[in-house]
C-alpha cells in the first residue's frame, strides 16, 4: 500500500516536483522509517517497472527524479483525477451557459470517475485529505446534476440523486432548499414544506440559528406556488400534484413495468388525476435489500394483492415499505396513496375508516367532490361519518377504482378491521399494510415481519449517520454502539443526532453512556423523539391483562422464556401464559426466535423493566416467583432429591407442582443452556441473596452432572460472594461444600479437601448436621483418592452413620460407594461389593438413571476383579443404556470406557478399541481433564495389548498433555508408565517391537 501511496503522491502534486521530504510527509506523516528518504528509490523503482516501457530506461521514464525529489512527466500517462477535473469544469461551463444537457452529461462522466471510495485503504495524510476533498466534489457534483434536472423538468430523478449518501447532511441549507423544489415540481407541496419544518427545528434546536435567506426564500415560493422562482422561467406545464396521463393515451401492450407482472392485454380506461402521495424517502436505508425484494416482487395482474409488514417500534418499517412504494410508483399509472391511520398517536387523531375513504376518493375523483348521502369532507376532528355510513363509501370506493391499477400504503394500521373497507376495487393494485400489530385476521399474499438490523448493517447504518472517517475511526466504539442501540433504526438515528450535536462526544463515550440498559433507554432522546416514548405508546394501547404480562417479563431472569415463567409469575396454567405471549408477539412487543420460546430486545427489556418498577410490589412477588421456580426445578431434577434439600422458608411450596417429575424439571433447565447462571446472577445483583444462594445451591448436581462444570463454578461464585448476607445460616457452609463436590468432580481433590474443610467450619458453627455430615464425607472422598485409606474410611463410615441419621439416602449412597472403592482398591472384593449393592439398593430406590448407572459402573468392576466378566459385561451395558436415556454425556463416555476396558479384560481387544473411541468422540471441551485422562489411559492400554504401540504412545502422550494433568497425580502416573512401557516394546530386539 506504501507503493500506491508514493505514486498518489506523485499523481496528485503532477507536473510539480515532489521533493523527498514532501513524499515522506505525504505517506508517512508524523512516523516517517527510520532510513529517512533512503527508502524511496526502492518505491519509485517498482514504479517504473510497471508503468514504463520496457527498455526505456531511467531517461525515458514516465517517473522523473533529479536531486531532491521525484515528479510525474506531464503528458506521458492519463490521469482519472486529470479527466474529473476537466469533466467537473466543463459541467460548470455548461450549466452556467444554461446548456443543461451538455451540464449532465460533463457531470454524469465526472460521476463515474467517482464511483466507489477514492484512494481506499491507502495510507498517508495527502491520501486522506485527497478522499474528503473528492467526497466533497462528488456531493458538488451530485448537487449541480440534481439542480439541472428540477429545470428540466425531471423531478423525479431529481430526488433519486439527492437521495445519494455523501448528500445526507443534516444542516445543508442549499441542499434542503433544492430538495424543496424537487418536491414541489413532484406535486407534493406538503412534503417540501416539511422539508422547511425539519431543517428549521435542525437549526434551532441544535445550532441555535434560524435559516438563511436563501431557505426562507424557497419556503415563501413554496407557499405561493411560485413556479418560475422554484422551477425556472422555462418550467414545462405541469398539473398539480400529478403526473399527467391523459395526453399519452393508452400504454402499448406490454410496455408496464416488470414490476407489476402484468401480461400483454389492454389496459383499461386510467384516471386523469393520477396523484403520488408517497412521502419523501429517507436517504440511507441499510440492511434491507431482502425485504425489499420480497415488496417488489412482481405480483398477480388480474387479483388485488395485499402485504402486511409488522414490526416492533422504531424498526423502520415505514421507511422500507416507503422506499419500496417509490421503487414501485411506475408500475401503477393510476395513482399512488398513502394514508396513515394514526394508531399509535393521540387518540383524537386516529383516522376512521370513514374519513380515509373519503379522502381517497377525492384524491382519484379529482375535483369531483359528491360523495355518497352529499355528505361534506369531514374537519380535523370529525370521524367522517357514523358507522351507517360505511357500506355506502366502501361501495363508492370499489366502483371508483375497479378499473384502476392502484398503490396504496397504509401506514399505522392497528387491526384487520380498519384495513378492509379501504381496499381497493383494481386488478393488478397493490396494498401495503404497516403497522405494529400483526393483522391475522387479515387476508395477505405476503406477511414480512421487520427484523432489526444485525450488526455489520447497523453500522452501516451509523457510518452513513455520523460519517464514514467518524466511524471508522473508532470501530470496536461504533459497533459496540450499534449494540447498545439493538439494531433499531430509530435508535442509531437518535444516537447519531446526538453525536452529530455534540462534535466532542466520541462514539465510545456515547456507548458509554449507554453502558446501563436502562440509562441506556433515557440516552436515546432527541427532541421528540425519543425510543422509550415509542415503546410505551405500545404499552399503552395493550388490554390490561396483555399489559399486566408485559411488566412481568420486565421482571424475568433470563433473555430467553417460554410460558412457564410467565404462568409461574402471573399464578396462571401454562396455556393462559402462552396466550398472553402469542398476543404480545401480535403486537411486535415479544420475539418468537422459536416454538415455544420467546424473548424481549434489549431496549424492549429495559422499557419493560421500567413499567415494571411503576408497581414494586406487583414486581417484587413477580420476581420471588420465577427464582422460586428455578429453585424447585433444580432440587427436582438433582439426583440428591427433593428431600436432600430443607424446605424453603419463603413462598409457597409448590413452585416443583409445575413439573410432572424430574425428567421434566431435568429438560426444562436444559432448555436454558448458558442462562441458568444469569438467573443466580440476577438475583445476586438485585440483592437478593437468599435466593442467589439457594438456587446456585439446587443447580449444582444438574451442572456438574452434564459437565458444565465452567457455569457450575461461576455459579457458586456468584452466591459465595453474598452469602453472608442471606438470612439462612445454612448456605454458608452449604455453597462451599457445593464448591467442594465440583471439585472432587472435576478431579481437582486438594482443592476439594480445601472447601470441605470451610464448609465442615460453617457446619459445625452454625450447628448444621446435614451440612457437617456432607463435609465429613467430602473429606473421606478427598483423603481416600489421595492414598489416605484408614482416614478415609473413618470419615466415610462416620458420614455415613450421620447419612442413616438423616434419612439422607444420596449421601448414604455417595458414601457407600467411595467405601466399595477404598475396598476394591485394597482387594476386599465381597466386602467393596456389598457396599456397592447397598449403594445400588438406595440408588434404584431414589430411581434416578445417572446415579445407577454410575453404581452400576462399580458393581461391574467389582465382577471384574471376581472374574465374573459375562455378569459385569451385562451390568456396564445397562449403565450405557441409562447414560443415553438421560442424555448425560459425560456419564456415557465413562460408562462406555469401562465397558470398553471390560472387553478388553475378555479379550476382544477390537471391540475395546472401537468402544474407547466410540467415548472419546462423546467428550467435550467441558469435559474433565480427570475423566478424559482415564479414557486415554484405558485407550493407550487396549491399544498396547493389541501391539499397536505408536497408536498407544499417542494416547499416553495426549493424556499427559492434557490441561492441569499434572493435577492428578495417580492418572498422571499411569500415563507416564504407559509411555515408558510402549517405548522400551518399540525398541529392537523386543517383542512387538
Amino acid at each position: 500500500m506504501r507503493r500506491q501511496a508514493v505514486l498518489a503522491a506523485l499523481v496528485l502534486r503532477a507536473p510539480y516536483y515532489v521533493t523527498y521530504q514532501q513524499l515522506l510527509d505525504d505517506v508517512w506523516g508524523a512516523a516517517p522509517p527510520g532510513t529517512g528518504h533512503k527508502v524511496l528509490p526502492s518505491y519509485v523503482h517498482a514504479l517504473r517497472k510497471v508503468l514504463d516501457e520496457p527498455g526505456s530506461g531511467a531517461g525515458g521514464s514516465v517517473i522523473h527524479g533529479q536531486r531532491g525529489g521525484y515528479r510525474l512527466l506531464p503528458g506521458t500517462v492519463r490521469t482519472d483525477v486529470a479527466e474529473l477535473a476537466e469533466e467537473a469544469a466543463g459541467a460548470q461551463r455548461a450549466k452556467a451557459g444554461g446548456e443543461l444537457d451538455a451540464a449532465l452529461a460533463h457531470g454524469g462522466r465526472a460521476l463515474e470517475l467517482l464511483r466507489g471510495e477514492p484512494l481506499p485503504g491507502l495510507p498517508g495524510p495527502l491520501a486522506a485529505a485527497e478522499r474528503d476533498r473528492l467526497v466533497r466534489q462528488r456531493r458538488a457534483l451530485l448537487q449541480d446534476r440534481a439542480e439541472c434536472l428540477v429545470l428540466l423538468g425531471d423531478y423525479a430523478e431529481a430526488l433519486d440523486t439527492l437521495q445519494a449518501a455523501p448528500l445526507s447532511q443534516p444542516y445543508d441549507e442549499p441542499l434542503a432548499a433544492l430538495r424543496m423544489r424537487a418536491l414541489y415540481g413532484s406535486g407534493r407541496q406538503a412534503e417540501a414544506l416539511a422539508v422547511y419544518g425539519e431543517t428549521r427545528r435542525r437549526l434551532v434546536d441544535e445550532l441555535g440559528v434560524e435559516p438563511g435567506e436563501e431557505l426562507r426564500e424557497v419556503h415563501r415560493a413554496v407557499l405561493r406556488r411560485d413556479d418560475p422562482r422554484l422551477l425556472g422561467p422555462s418550467v414545462r406545464a405541469r398539473t398539480a400534484g400529478t403526473v399527467a396521463a391523459e395526453d399519452a393515451g393508452p400504454p402499448a401492450a406490454g410496455d408496464r413495468d416488470s414490476l407489476s407482472g402484468a401480461p400483454d392485454r389492454t389496459d383499461p380506461p386510467r384516471s386523469s388525476h393520477r396523484r403520488n402521495e408517497l412521502p419523501g424517502d429517507i436517504a440511507c436505508l441499510v440492511g434491507r435489500e431482502k425485504d425489499l425484494a420480497l415488496l417488489t416482487a412482481p405480483v398477480s395482474p388480474d387479483a388485488v394483492s395485499v402485504m402486511t409488514v409488522d414490526g416492533t417500534a422504531g424498526v423502520g418499517k415505514t421507511a422500507l415499505v416507503v422506499r419500496a412504494a417509490w421503487a414501485l410508483a411506475d408500475a401503477h399509472p393510476d395513482g399512488c396513496l398513502f394514508v396513515d391511520l394514526h394508531a399509535h398517536g393521540a387518540p383524537h387523531e386516529g383516522v376512521t375508516p370513514q374519513r380515509a375513504l373519503r379522502r381517497m376518493l377525492r384524491a382519484v375523483r379529482g375535483d369531483d367532490d359528491t360523495l355518497p348521502g352529499g355528505a361534506r369532507e369531514p374537519g380535523p376532528v370529525d370521524d367522517g361519518g357514523s358507522a351507517d355510513g360505511l357500506e355506502d363509501l366502501v361501495t363508492a370506493w370499489r366502483a371508483a377504482t375497479s378499473g384502476l391499477r392502484l398503490l396504496l400504503v397504509v401506514d399505522n394500521a392497528r387491526s384487520a378491521e380498519q384495513v378492509r373497507p379501504l381496499l381497493p376495487a383494481g386488478p393488478g393494485s397493490r396494498v401495503v399494510v404497516v403497522g405494529r400489530q400483526r393483522l391475522p385476521g387479515l387476508d395477505a399474499d405476503l406477511r414480512l415481519t421487520v427484523e432489526p438490523l444485525g450488526t455489520g448493517a447497523a453500522v452501516g447504518l451509523l457510518r452513513e449517520l455520523v460519517g464514514e472517517s467518524r466511524a471508522d475511526g473508532e470501530p470496536e466504539a461504533a459497533r459496540e454502539l450499534a449494540r447498545r442501540c439493538g439494531g433499531l433504526p430509530l435508535a442509531l438515528r437518535i444516537a447519531s443526532a446526538r453525536l452529530q450535536s455534540r462534535p466532542s462526544w466520541t462514539l465510545a463515550f456515547l456507548a458509554g453512556r449507554m453502558s446501563d440498559d436502562m440509562r441506556g433507554l433515557v440516552e436515546l432522546r432527541a427532541g421528540d423523539r425519543s425510543v422509550e416514548a415509542a415503546f410505551r405508546v405500545s404499552y399503552d394501547q395493550l388490554d390490561p391483562g396483555l399489559r399486566r404480562g408485559f411488566r412481568a417479563l420486565g421482571t424475568n431472569p433470563t433473555a430467553r422464556f417460554d410460558r412457564l415463567a410467565l404462568a409461574a409469575m402471573l399464578g396462571g396454567s401454562r396455556d393462559e401464559a402462552e396466550d398472553v405471549l402469542e398476543d404480545l408477539v401480535d403486537a411486535s412487543l415479544v420475539q418468537q426466535p422459536h416454538p415455544g420460546r420467546y424473548r424481549l430486545h434489549d431496549l424492549v427489556k429495559a422499557h419493560a423493566r421500567r413499567v415494571a418498577d411503576e408497581a414494586p410490589e406487583e414486581a417484587a412477588a413477580d420476581r420471588d416467583a420465577v427464582l422460586r421456580l428455578y429453585t424447585a426445578a433444580g432440587r427436582l431434577a438433582s439426583d440428591w432429591g427433593p428431600g436432600s434439600f430443607p424446605a424453603l422458608t419463603t413462598g409457597p411450596a409448590a413452585a416443583g407442582a409445575s413439573f410432572a417429575g424430574w425428567r421434566e424439571a431435568s429438560a426444562w433447565l436444559g432448555s436454558m443452556g448458558g442462562e441458568l447462571v444469569d438467573v443466580v446472577a440476577f438475583a445476586a445483583a438485585g440483592g437478593h441473596a437468599d435466593h442467589a444462594c439457594l438456587l446456585a445451591e439446587a443447580l449444582v448436581d444438574h451442572l456438574a452432572g452434564h459437565g458444565h462444570h465452567h457455569e457450575c463454578r461461576a455459579a457458586l461464585d456468584l452466591a459465595l460472594a453474598c452469602a453472608d448476607a442471606a438470612t439462612d445460616r445454612r448456605l454458608p457452609a452449604a455453597l462451599r461444600n457445593c464448591m467442594g463436590l465440583l471439585d472432587v468432580y472435576q478431579g481437582r481433590f486438594r482443592q476439594a479437601g480445601s472447601w470441605f474443610a470451610e464448609a465442615l467450619r460453617h457446619g459445625r458453627a452454625g450447628g448444621e448436621p446435614r451440612e457437617e455430615a456432607r463435609a465429613i464425607a467430602g473429606t473421606g472422598i478427598v483423603q481416600g483418592q489421595l492414598g489416605k485409606t484408614e482416614e478415609a474410611l473413618s470419615a466415610l463410615e462416620k458420614a455415613l452413620r450421620l447419612a442413616d441419621g438423616l434419612a439422607d439416602d444420596w449421601l448414604a449412597g455417595v458414601s457407600h460407594c467411595n467405601i466399595g472403592a477404598i475396598l476394591h482398591q485394597q482387594g476386599r472384593h465381597e466386602q467393596a461389593l456389598r457396599h456397592y449393592n447397598t449403594a445400588l439398593t438406595l440408588a434404584e430406590k431414589n430411581g434416578r438413571p445417572r446415579t445407577i448407572s454410575s453404581t452400576l459402573c462399580f458393581v461391574a468392576e467389582i465382577e471384574l476383579a471376581l472374574g465374573r466378566n459375562e455378569v459385569a459385561t451385562s451390568l456396564l451395558r445397562q449403565a450405557v443404556g441409562l447414560a443415553d436415556e438421560v442424555e448425560n454425556l459425560p456419564l456415557r463416555a465413562a460408562t462406555l470406557s469401562r465397558l470398553a476396558a471390560a472387553e478388553h479384560t475378555r479379550g476382544n481387544l477390537r471391540s475395546a478399541v472401537d468402544l474407547h473411541q466410540e467415548a472419546l468422540s462423546t467428550l467435550t471441551p467441558q469435559t474433565s481433564t480427570w475423566l478424559e485422562m482415564g479414557v486415554r489411559i484405558r485407550l493407550g492400554g487396549a491399544y498396547a495389548a493389541a501391539g499397536r504401540h505408536t497408536d498407544a504412545q499417542r494416547e499416553f502422550r495426549a493424556a499427559l498433555a492434557l490441561p492441569g494433568a499434572r493435577d492428578h497425580a495417580r492418572e498422571y502416573r499411569m500415563a507416564r508408565d504407559g509411555l515408558e512401557a510402549t517405548g522400551a516394546a518399540r525398541r529392537p530386539g523386543r517383542p512387538g517391537a
